[in-house]
């Protein structure tokens, strides 16, 4: 008999947070045994067979399902190995509560087959006949829900416009509903995820059973699985166990599709063409009508979180749509977190049970920086109120101008040759960012919500630059914690001003536009959505450059950007604005 976990003694303990700080009531107990189907063949319309583990309640009582559908190796999801792959719940949680867990490979992946098309309509369309399959079994009660997050997030908001009947709800944490603005952020390239991330899909996906049903893997997620071994993982960030991964992972697999997948990503397509359209399900959230449940933790700035107010905004219309927004380590790997909360959203829509899910207001969200949750009916908070703060020329970040004037800094990119004498490393030299740090608030907490913007008057000497800014909370003592991040390609900065707002610039990055060397331009720069408590005796600090490539750069989770070639000085004048969402006490 498999041991059921959650949260109570006696039960393999899940960790992460559970719920978003509130109680529930009538949620399912865990009365069921677990029995175990593998590889079975799922028929695809096309006559593609994808495979999928079955994780089903011993009982003869039709049950609701809930489908997790990715990439990644479906042999590895119950492991509880701390990779940022294990992502698509823990099934020792959802069956003993009398759900059916499927977990199922996209084609071209981990004994799927056919190829791999990377969130295309093709993908779209065997997410519908999964699903309805998946309805129409004998141990299915016709209810599907989806489980997951990131790829498995992502998997269920495209599952969901296609709008297949069976699909009752959803819950995606940590999604994206658009591949370019994943992948390139607004026209700068994020070189350290996608190459590494395309070679683990590719070459995880020729490994066999042989290998995933293996005694030493057995033996791994065993290991994972004793109590004090677990614990000890449960604030362990993945990215940090992937990064000792590398050497592992520096093995062949096919060029067709994962080669020119990355040449696709990188190379071949820089603006968002028909190429990315295809893969973007932003305008088709509009005919969505099932229950939605979306969420992401805020430190997670520079892959899910925009994506998660993107798809908030999207399914306006929809009235049953809830979204949390987590503290930092929220979705930590591998995924435990949010079970209960899944568990209430999952028994009030499949199995309509009244579980208090649906009861207060729509957003619930952590303040950072503080110990408190609050909530909301939109996004922005009603209370939160655009403020411009300018970048003055003498490093102060205030209201108050002061006297006009400029500030610069050079991008020199690798390969340039430079002397060392020029060197902006040097502290003689010119630097290679500019930092503005706001007044020690003496008195008074700064609690921010809402909304960010960079608005730049710069000049440039080169043909095109990179902006790269990160914002932070800075303590007594001088250390600085990433609050958000904005980025945007200099030629790509046309905004969408019929679309946008103060706060929310929206740029369509279709069309590269030629930057006028040595005259100012005005640049909207998106700063991703966030939400701090800035304690009384801290300051907020903003620090701009045009490459994050340095060991010392100013990153957030150690991502980083292709550098744009182009040697420039770039020079900021007093009178850009940085806008910051404050809330109104």
């Amino acid at each position: 008999m498999t041991q059921a976990s959650g949260v109570v003694p006696g039960q393999r303990h899940l960790n992460g947070i559970q719920t978003t700080d509130r109680e529930f009531r009538n949620l399912s107990e865990p009365t069921h045994t677990m029995t175990e189907t593998h590889d079975v063949a799922v028929p695809m319309r096309d006559g593609i067979d994808l495979r999928a583990d079955l994780f089903r309640p011993d009982t003869q009582t039709p049950s609701p399902a809930l489908i997790s559908f990715s990439a990644y190796p479906r042999q590895i999801q119950n492991t509880r190995a701390p990779l940022g792959l294990v992502e698509a719940g823990a099934s020792d949680f959802f069956v003993p509560r009398g759900y059916v867990h499927v977990i199922a490979n996209a084609r071209g992946t981990a004994g799927s087959e056919g190829t791999w098309t990377f969130f295309d309509q093709q993908e779209r369309d065997d997410l519908y006949d999964l699903i309805e399959w998946v309805a129409a079994q004998e141990w299915c009660d016709g209810n599907v829900g989806m489980l997951g997050i990131s790829y498995f997030a992502m998997a269920q908001i495209s599952a969901a416009v296609g709008r297949p009947p069976s699909l009752k709800a959803i819950f995606a944490l940590g999604t994206n509903e658009s591949c370019y603005d994943l992948v390139s952020h607004h026209g700068l390239f994020v070189s350290s995820f996608m190459g590494p991330w395309i070679s683990a899909v590719g070459l995880l996906s020729q490994r066999t059973d042989r290998v995933w049903r293996s005694k030493a893997l057995k033996l791994i997620g065993d290991a994972f699985s004793e109590k004090h071994v677990h614990h000890r993982l449960a604030n362990l960030n993945g990215e940090a166990i992937a990064a000792s991964l590398k050497p592992v992972l520096k093995t062949h697999y096919p060029d067709d599709p994962f080669g020119q997948l990355w040449r696709d990503v990188a190379v071949e397509h820089p603006t968002y063409d028909d190429f990315w359209a295809a893969r973007d399900c932003l305008a088709a959230l509009a005919d969505v009508d099932i229950p939605v449940y979306l969420g992401c933790d805020w430190d997670n700035v520079i892959m899910h979180l925009p994506g998660t107010f993107t798809s908030w905004e999207a399914l306006a219309h929809n009235p049953n749509v809830r979204m949390s927004l987590l503290p930092e380590g929220g979705l930590n790997w591998p995924w435990e977190s949010m079970h209960i909360e899944a568990l209430a959203w999952y028994d009030h829509w499949l199995k309509g049970a009244d579980t208090g899910i649906t009861d207060g207001d729509p957003i619930r969200y952590a303040m950072p920086g503080s110990d408190e949750w609050r909530t909301a009916t939109n996004w922005p908070p009603a209370e939160s109120e655009i403020v411009e703060y300018a970048l003055r020329a003498d490093g102060v970040l205030d209201r108050d101008e002061g006297e006009p004037g400029d500030r610069t800094y050079f991008h020199i990119p690798a390969g340039m040759n430079m002397p060392s004498a020029a060197d902006p490393a040097r502290e003689q030299a010119p630097a290679d960012r500019l930092i503005w740090d706001g007044p020690v608030l003496v008195e008074n907490a700064l609690d921010l919500a809402g909304d960010f913007e960079l608005r730049l008057d710069a000049t440039i000497t080169g043909l095109d630059t990179a902006w790269m800014a990160i914002l932070y909370d800075v303590d007594p003592d001088d250390r600085a914690t990433p609050i958000t991040g904005g980025w945007l390609r200099a030629s790509l900065r046309t905004v969408d001003e019929h679309r946008s707002r103060p706060g929310r610039p929206l740029l369509p990055c279709t069309t590269p536009e030629a930057i006028p060397v040595g005259k100012q331009v005005t640049y909207r720069i998106p700063v991703v959505a966030n939400a701090r408590h800035v304690a009384a005796g801290h300051r907020v600090r903003l620090v701009l450059t045009s490459s994050d490539q340095g060991k010392d750069a100013p990153t957030i989770l150690g991502f980083r950007h292709a550098d744009v070639g182009e040697p420039s000085r770039n020079t900021i004048a007093s009178s850009s604005r940085l806008l910051l969402p404050i809330l109104a006490h």
